[in-house]
């Protein structure tokens, strides 16, 4: 009896041992999974600083100095921000500094910095068939005012990104609302849009650095520039970890020390010097 007893604990003792055997990898694997989502961030951005290649350059040396992979989600600045207030995005860089500072002062953001520019240019037909270039080579508004009165065709982000933000806001400046035929609302990102304007042989309203970018593989070139209306701010926003218990808050601050640092600075500051001659984007973190 004693011996059949001593067997029977035997087994229950095995099997508690087994069960806990069989839930120690479960513990592990959850384990495994808390600190990859902490090696990693889900950074919202625009369609610019992806399409100007400006990210693949620097993100690897972001994850060389802190260990952190940064996944990016390469949209229009007004879905980037609602991303944000979704809690969906860890941290945005944007372009849109209104925009950016009433999603700070609603709380969806913790903080705003600059970290760097370029600038809007109007593109359109190398033959330039309004003249612009020629007759209004710095005045954007005086551009727009022309192509509206003689209904040039016209494409538009249509995508509440930066751009088209910005693109609003000088019609509105120059006193028109565009409509019709000439006018069209693409609802694409930048290289998208350039390649349409080439195509269909229109104007558009870009960025520089994701102009300069696919420059060679089109037939656009630049009919308005260096007008002050045309400076374009990007800014960098850690959200709100409240949004969601999931948001990665030490990541974004990390990513967002590491771009104002002096060698994502520097870095910024040199790309695109080789290949187009000039920086795509100036670094203005310190400023």
């Amino acid at each position: 009896m004693k011996r059949l007893l001593s067997i029977i604990t035997a087994v229950m003792m095995l099997a508690v041992a087994l069960t806990g055997c069989a839930a120690k990898p479960a513990s592990e694997g959850e384990a495994g999974k808390a600190q990859e989502a902490k090696q990693s961030i889900i950074l919202a951005t625009t369609t610019s600083t992806s399409d100007s290649g400006l990210l693949d350059y620097l993100l690897p040396e972001f994850t060389k100095d802190t260990g952190i992979e940064a996944k990016v989600v390469a949209v229009g600045t007004g879905q980037a921000l609602q991303m944000g207030k979704d809690g969906e995005a860890d941290v945005l860089l944007v372009h849109s500094k209104a925009a950016e500072e009433e999603f700070v002062a609603a709380g969806d953001g913790l903080e705003r910095k600059d970290v760097m520019y370029n600038d809007f240019i109007l593109v359109g037909p190398e033959s330039d068939p309004l003249k612009l270039k020629q007759e209004l080579p710095n005045d954007i508004v005086g551009a727009l005012k022309k192509i509206s009165e003689q209904k040039f065709k016209f494409i538009s982000r249509g995508d509440d990104s930066g751009t088209h933000k910005k693109e609003l806001a000088l019609w509105t400046e120059a006193g028109i609302t565009p409509e019709g035929d000439y006018y069209v609302s693409a609802g694409r990102g930048m290289g998208d849009v350039l390649k349409m304007a080439d195509e269909m042989q229109a104007y558009t309203l870009t960025d520089r650095g994701t102009y300069l970018s696919v420059k060679a593989d089109l037939g656009l070139g630049i009919a308005v520039e260096n007008d002050k209306n045309l400076f374009n701010q990007y800014g960098v926003i850690p959200v709100n970890p409240d949004k969601n218990e999931n948001i990665n808050a030490e990541g974004a601050k990390a990513f967002e020390e590491w771009i104002l640092s002096e060698k994502a600075q520097k870095l910024i500051g040199e790309y695109g010097k080789e290949k187009y001659g000039a920086p795509l984007f100036t670094p203005n973190a310190a400023k």
